[in-house]
């Protein structure tokens, strides 16, 4: 099976490995200040484009990247979710990001719980954090509903350092754990 074969699904969502159909509404979601306030800012197309291309090139290279993740009753693009390790990273993260139209809905709890589920089944990782800006409640309240709690403060890397990060997250046994109540 090929990566670009992958599909998680969930009740309401399909996560997938990007495609070029995804380009307009990333870039859409890349330009909303609100939703980017926590990612380092809005980026213009140019700057959105390349990060786009990174997310998919990663895929390519290393077998895992963040999910596009697709609303099943409409079709709509509605974020980016999934495993991301770029180097020097925290750790092997599972983040969130989901456009403002869909926030409040539950989407990035169910999805990162299909994503978390895979990056332990299939990618055999035995801790899964979330880098989570100080100041961001919602993520944290996400990362709560997934069992995950703060482990430390700790800093990424370029072009983000200098800037602290807080680090949640919970072991392989801990998922597993909760899981199987």
């Amino acid at each position: 099976m090929s990566i670009f074969d992958l599909r998680l699904e969930t009740e309401r969502l399909i996560l997938r490995p990007p495609q070029a159909v995804d380009l307009q509404p990333y870039l859409d979601f890349s330009a909303d200040e609100a939703v980017m306030s926590h990612l380092g800012g809005v980026q213009p197309p140019s700057v959105a484009w390349r990060s786009f291309c990174a997310l998919a090139g990663a895929w390519q290279l290393f077998g895992i990247s963040m999910f596009s993740v697709i609303e099943k009753s409409s079709g709509q693009w509605v974020g980016r979710l999934g495993p991301w390790q770029p180097l020097d990273w925290p750790g092997t993260e599972v983040g969130w990001s989901i456009r403002r139209q869909s926030w409040g809905l539950g989407y990035a709890p169910e999805a990162a719980t299909a994503a978390m589920d895979w990056v332990f089944a299939s990618l055999g990782w035995e801790e899964v954090i979330h880098s989570i800006a100080a100041d961001n409640v919602n993520s944290k309240a996400v990362a709560g509903k997934l069992g995950s709690t703060l482990l430390r403060t700790d800093e990424l890397p370029p072009p983000h350092a200098g800037k602290p990060v807080e680090v949640w997250g919970q072991s392989r046994a801990q998922w597993l754990a909760r899981r199987a109540r």
